[in-house]
């Protein structure tokens, strides 16, 4: 565990309401994909501390990236006025929601900005070029709100041994202008679209209840055993 006051170097609209943040390392700071760390702010005068996971590989160096939902909390509101230069606090690495390469096959099941730890082992495995088969299901309100829809749809292109599958929940989805699926993640969507399932580790990240609801599916309709699914929840969903 380390400790270190760094500054906020780049800035980088991801959706609407979405921000990543990119912090000013040193050479030697390291951490696993799919980790968080403790980052704090001044925040109306006083230190306030949340934990963010790492959105960025550890492939790609020079900076440690987290991406946030801008939303009215006073902690929110002050990271969406921030500028380069903002001063801040790491504590780092926890978790233990990793991937280095374990698994012959993985499956990940994410909601909205869950995403963030999953696409930082999804990169690992694409810039190491793991032969890892991985199959992600992402579900989102609606296609403004993907997070890192460029660079997964990109990583897809690279590596076919990666495949995504969106999933929209809003009600009145155009199905004819958008063509992938529609409705929450459940066993029946994970049959269709991974119908290897009993083969693969799955990794569930996402709001708390989101990620305790696809854990009982998987356990009680999918006969998933307990040690082949891998979840982290903390506070900040």
């Amino acid at each position: 565990m380390i400790e270190f006051d760094t500054e906020i170097i780049d800035i980088i609209q991801r959706t609407f309401n979405v921000k990543s943040f990119r912090l000013k390392v040193t050479s030697d700071v390291n951490f696993k994909a799919g980790q968080f760390f403790l980052f704090t702010i001044k925040v109306e005068g006083k230190d306030e501390s949340k934990y963010f996971s790492f959105s960025n590989s550890p492939t790609e160096k020079g900076y440690l990236e987290f991406t946030k939902r801008i939303t009215q909390s006073p902690f929110s509101q002050t990271l969406n006025k921030v500028k380069i230069g903002y001063p801040a606090h790491m504590k780092m690495p926890y978790g233990s929601m990793t991937f280095e390469g374990e698994y012959k096959k993985i499956a990940f099941l994410s909601g909205g900005i869950g995403i963030t730890p999953i696409r930082s082992m999804c990169k690992f495995v694409a810039d190491t070029k793991l032969p890892t088969d991985i199959v992600l299901l992402y579900g989102n309100n609606t296609e403004s709100d993907i997070v890192f829809k460029e660079d997964l749809d990109e990583m897809c292109a690279a590596h076919k041994n990666i495949k995504v599958v969106h999933t929209l929940t809003a009600q009145g989805i155009d199905k004819k202008v958008y063509r992938g699926r529609v409705g929450y993640i459940n066993d029946q969507m994970i049959k269709e679209e991974i119908p290897d399932f009993s083969e693969r580790v799955f990794y569930i990240c996402g709001p708390t209840k989101m990620v305790e609801g696809l854990a009982q599916i998987l356990k009680d309709k999918l006969n998933i055993q307990k040690n082949m699914i891998k979840t982290e929840n903390f506070i900040g969903y």
